[in-house]
């Protein structure tokens, strides 16, 4: 089955659900016109859905390979990519100045869904140069933006990020690749770097690095951090390629999938670099682009997620066993319980989507206006739609397989493919665990007023609803109310104790927000998104009951398990 973009998903949210007129109204992105937006949606679709979904089964069964030092990609990415390059797709957020479109975050956001969808494995070289893009607008000297980020908005180069060695995962700050200055404003990298998604490729141009690294009087842990731009080949100052710099792919890992996606060990052996931002404040740059890769995880998730809803309900409008309730003799679409998990994958679908665009919609205003309480509500969405995005592309993924029943187990219906690609979002750019934690320490600071105000928001619709929809007005304003509380306690509390109950947390706040846009949807549209909110709200909403619950317990019980007590 062929992948269809969802594009009245897309215009019903923009128009009447996240608030994306707003954003027109800006001076900023006063171009992003109502005719714009649709052109462009429309287009992307047509993009996805006739160049990309094509190559994506192909890409697992065809994984990138490593031959003599160089990256082999699968058949047709190549191509693909090329195609995206010169359509002018992957700069549609990235400033004019540079070439790029300078649309909103929310709009690109809506494409790279559809791209996620139709080709993770290839969506995640784009993702990864938008992120740099953003990094060096921010961070970098006018020579290094003037140099790179033409090349990389046109697609003419591509980007990575290093973070990763085999010594360091999560705690960057444990890093040993160094930066020794070489006289002439250039720095030598030596070090290794592992799980760096798209480090090589056979596309052609050149492949630029931002890579952490100390510097001689770098200070222990992440306070003394550098981050530098090692590109594949020196550029000459016009651009061309010059020589080739001294880092290499060690080899490629063996995942579980993405196959497509050749995923690199990197090591630098004195390579070539360029200081980008100040000293020692590589993480704050870095973060940057974290940020940026972290909102698109989360819509990667969502992408993966429709296509795997799609795969699972043609199947269902198809197969045909045992005696259903409606015709007698039709597709296993009749059946109860294969209704039941369609209609929670697609009302999933629906509430973190709105939740994500949310999101870039408060990024975009935040961009636009400066304002603060913008950017507080940017900080609070971002880690709920990276975590609760990748968890619901996860589970969604594998209720496909469910609807599959044991075809789902075989690879070649193509259902588990979804699942095993998905997988692995739940981890990169900051695992789920350290996004719940990042929520209920770093982003309650201000004493829970961004939760607060968000919380206001979803009760003030819900009192609006009292009328035309009472019993579903009333679950989302108890809902509301019970994690306005939760919320209020979870502040009381040490930070161990927040973060034994961090994950907890971030789902019940997901859930409260997608029921929030589901009854926004049912107001606004009598038919199917009425009958859709009434599935979240009633059968999915109610989990945030016990999830609240897991919040209240706290840690004790947790450390009152010995390590003998969790001994095999």
């Amino acid at each position: 089955m062929s992948y269809r973009a969802p594009l009245g998903d897309f215009s019903f949210l923009l128009d009447q659900i996240v608030g994306f007129d707003q954003v027109r109204q800006t001076e900023r992105f006063a171009d992003a016109s109502s005719e714009t937006t649709e052109a462009i949606l429309t287009e992307a679709a047509k993009l996805c859905e006739e160049v990309l979904a094509p190559l994506n089964r192909g890409g697992d069964l065809n994984p990138a390979r490593l031959e003599n030092g160089t990256v082999r990609t699968s058949p047709g990415f190549a191509e693909a990519f090329r195609t995206m390059a010169e359509g002018g797709w992957l700069g549609i957020a990235a400033s004019p100045d540079h070439g790029g479109m300078g649309l909103p975050l929310t709009l690109a956001s809506a494409v790279n869904d559809m791209m996620s969808a139709a080709c993770l494995s290839l969506q995640l070289n784009p993702l990864l140069s938008f992120g740099q893009i953003e990094a060096l607008e921010h961070h970098a000297s006018d020579e290094i933006k003037a140099l790179y980020l033409p090349r990389l908005i046109s697609g003419e180069w591509t980007g990575t990020m290093n973070l990763t060695e085999p010594q360091a995962g999560s705690d960057v700050g444990a890093l040993r690749s160094k930066a020794e200055p070489n006289g002439d404003g250039t720095y030598a990298i030596s070090g290794q770097k592992i799980y760096i998604s798209w480090g090589d490729h056979d596309f052609g141009g050149n492949v630029c690095h931002l890579v952490l690294a100390r510097l001689p009087d770098g200070a222990p842990g992440t306070k003394g951090i550098s981050l530098f731009m090692v590109p594949k080949f020196l550029p000459e100052p016009d651009g061309s390629l010059g020589a080739r710099n001294t880092l290499r792919v060690v080899s490629l890992e063996h995942k579980m999938g993405l196959h497509g996606s050749p995923t690199a060990v990197m090591e630098y052996d004195r390579a070539t670099g360029w200081l980008v931002g100040a000293p020692h404040q590589g993480m704050a740059a870095m973060f940057t682009m974290m940020n940026n890769a972290r909102v698109g995880v989360g819509i990667q998730g969502i992408g993966v997620a429709e296509g795997a809803y799609q795969h699972a309900l043609h199947y269902a409008q198809e197969r045909r066993q045992g005696r259903t309730p409606l015709s007698g003799s039709g597709p296993i679409l009749e059946h109860a319980d294969v209704r039941r998990m369609l209609a929670v994958m697609k009302a999933e679908i629906f509430a973190i989507r709105a939740i994500a665009l949310a999101n870039t919609v408060a990024i975009d205003m935040a961009a636009a206006t400066g304002s603060d309480d913008w950017a507080a509500r940017a900080a609070l969405l971002t880690p709920i739609t990276k975590a609760h995005g990748t968890d619901i592309g996860i589970e969604v993924a594998n209720l496909g397989i469910q609807v599959h029943g044991g075809m789902g187990f075989v690879e070649e219906t193509g259902a588990a493919q979804f699942l095993r690609d998905v997988r692995v979002t739940a981890i990169y750019e900051g695992t789920n665990g350290i996004q719940a934690m990042d929520l209920v320490a770093r982003k309650m600071s201000d004493g829970g007023e961004a939760a607060f105000r968000l919380l206001q928001e979803v009760e003030d619709c819900a009192e609006s609803a009292r009328g035309p929809l009472p019993d579903l007005a009333e679950e989302v304003w108890q809902a509301a109310e019970s994690l306005r509380e939760a919320t209020e306690w979870l502040l009381a509390q040490d930070l161990n104790t927040r973060f034994a109950g961090a994950t907890a947390y971030l789902r019940a706040f997901a859930r409260v927000l997608g029921a929030h846009y589901h009854l926004k949807a049912a107001l606004a549209d009598e038919g199917a998104h009425r009958g859709l909110a009434r599935v979240f709200i009633t059968r999915i909403l109610p989990e945030h009951v016990g999830l609240l619950a897991q919040v209240r317990a706290g840690a004790d019980s947790l450390y009152a398990l010995t390590d003998d007590d969790l001994a095999i």
